[in-house]
């Protein structure tokens, strides 16, 4: 199978920075999709932003001009740099990926996920 294992998350004053990252490994012939969400308390998971395999990338209107998506894909991480931290940036933080394992003469596309990791803004 494919794990996705995060790095990065904690606690920092409002208008600081963090830096996230997703490393995958496992049965993987290439990955389409990779993306961030998070998930605060009482709330529902969303999407904070997603890069294809081209490097096209996509934000909630909410992290615009403030994160930044990035993958290198010979290592199969995808980042999340986020910078002038805001307290409802708060939550869990969840990497997801839309990996391709090939099995013989067939391909499976399967959507994975990540731990999760914690990130606390203070304001």
């Amino acid at each position: 199978q494919v794990q996705l294992v995060e790095s990065g998350g904690g606690l920092v004053q409002a208008g600081g920075s963090l830096g996230l990252s997703c490393a995958a490994s496992g049965r993987i012939f290439s990955i389409n999709a990779m993306g961030w969400y998070r998930q605060a308390p009482g709330k529902q998971r969303e999407l904070v932003a997603t890069i294809t395999s081209g490097g096209s990338a996509n934000y909630l209107d909410s992290v615009k001009g403030r994160f930044t998506i990035s993958r290198d894909n010979a290592k199969n991480t995808v980042y999340l740099q986020m910078n002038s931290l805001k307290p409802d940036d708060s939550g869990v933080y969840y990497c997801n990926a839309r990996v391709i394992s090939r099995y013989g003469s067939n391909d499976n596309l399967n959507t994975y996920w990540g731990q999760g990791t914690q990130v606390t803004v203070s304001g």
